[in-house]
């Protein structure tokens, strides 16, 4: 790792990194990550049955409105035109969980990692609340970058 980190500056501290002599380029990036719970509360999701109400599609949601939310939440990061959030969550009975993958899209002079990270914490933490009263011992895991394409450093696919 010979690259120099750009969130501080000569003396240490912590700076917003300036972006202004960089390229407006289109920029995508997809996160993914999994809540792991019991099987009878992954059926109860997917069956729509939570006392709650809809979980995959509040989910959803909250993925899309955490993306928009990231410069609010993480100190140093950008206000973006961000020009699209998907939130996806699919229930995968083999491995009682719900994988969550969202891409967000933006045409700037910075990449949207960070959003849509964000969005797969906030819709994983959305699961984890709505249905919590019936299983505490869920898990949130295997958050991670998975595509970032766009801007000077070119295109990232993580080896899945």
């Amino acid at each position: 790792m010979g690259d120099k980190l750009t969130h501080f500056d000569a003396s240490g501290a912590a700076h917003m990194v300036d972006v202004s002599d960089k390229d407006i380029t289109a920029r995508i990036a997809t996160a993914s990550g999994r809540i792991v719970m019991r099987p009878e509360t992954l059926a109860m999701i997917a069956d729509g049955t939570a006392k709650k109400g809809d979980v995959l599609g509040i989910a959803r949601l909250a993925g899309i409105m955490g993306a928009k939310k990231t410069p609010d939440l993480i100190p140093l990061c950008h206000p973006l035109p961000i020009t699209k959030v998907s939130v996806d969550l699919d229930v995968n009975r083999d491995e009682n969980c719900v994988d969550i993958t969202a891409t967000v899209k933006t045409t700037g002079q910075t990449g949207v990692e960070m959003e849509a990270l964000t969005a797969v914490n906030i819709a994983a933490l959305t699961v984890y609340d709505m249905v919590k009263a019936v299983d505490k011992d869920m898990t949130i895991t295997d958050i991670r970058v998975i595509l970032k394409d766009g801007g000077k450093s070119g295109r990232y696919e993580a080896k899945l």
